[in-house]
């Protein structure tokens, strides 16, 4: 009776299994989202996400938190105010569909909780396009970086000033945005840094290059 009951179970976990398996095939094509996780894609065309781009040498141009919601799986995304984005929608909103996702590594795991709920503290702050690092206005990767501080300590990814981004042939539209200065010696935390931070790990690509960039 007991093996019957323990087979019993296995059919039913393996049933699960495969279902959630189909499910994450059908919706994301194969990626199988994990709370706490860090997406990353490619933002349709426009002078700021060739900029973003081209800065950073890197086609992550926009990242995100992947969290969970009523049972159902959503990004955490500063794309305007912060909100939050059914995934599926996440994923159409990249060019061809393509993402990228990172998982946090061994003991980090178990601070995806934390990670997200201090993502859902920023919820509804404005889009900042000067890419500062106040808390009047947030970007993306900056989200995603305070979030993972408040919550572990520790910086995910490495800031850089602008003067060692590929700032210049940008120029034109940095001065547009800042009014005239550039501010060289502001500190900013790339899209692609986060994904380079060592603690996380690719779990997932598709139709989507690398982060093989140095920034």
């Amino acid at each position: 009776m007991k093996i019957l009951r323990s087979t019993q179970s296995l059919i039913a976990a393996l049933a699960l299994l495969t279902a959630t398996s189909a499910l994450a095939e059908r919706e994301f094509g194969g990626y199988e989202p994990k709370v706490g996780d860090v997406v990353f894609q490619s933002l349709g065309g426009g002078p700021l996400i060739e900029m973003i781009e081209g800065c950073t040498k890197s086609d992550y141009s926009h990242c995100g938190l992947v969290a969970q919601k009523d049972g159902k799986w959503v990004v955490v995304e500063a794309i305007g105010p912060v909100r939050e984005i059914p995934l599926t929608e996440w994923i159409h909103n990249g060019r061809k569909d393509g993402f990228a996702a990172y998982r946090l590594k061994g003991p980090y795991a178990a601070k995806a909780d934390a990670f997200v709920k201090a993502a859902y503290k920023f919820m509804g702050k404005p889009y900042d396009i000067r890419y500062r690092l106040d808390d009047e206005k947030i970007y993306c990767s900056e989200l995603v970086w305070k979030s993972f501080r408040k919550a572990t300590g520790e910086e995910l990814g490495k800031l850089m000033k602008l003067k060692e981004l590929d700032w210049k042939p940008h120029e034109a539209l940095i001065r547009q945005l800042e009014n005239g200065d550039i501010p060289l010696e502001r500190e900013i935390i790339t899209p692609v840094a986060v994904a380079r931070a060592k603690q996380l790990e690719r779990v997932y690509t598709r139709d989507i290059a690398e982060a093989t960039g140095n920034n």
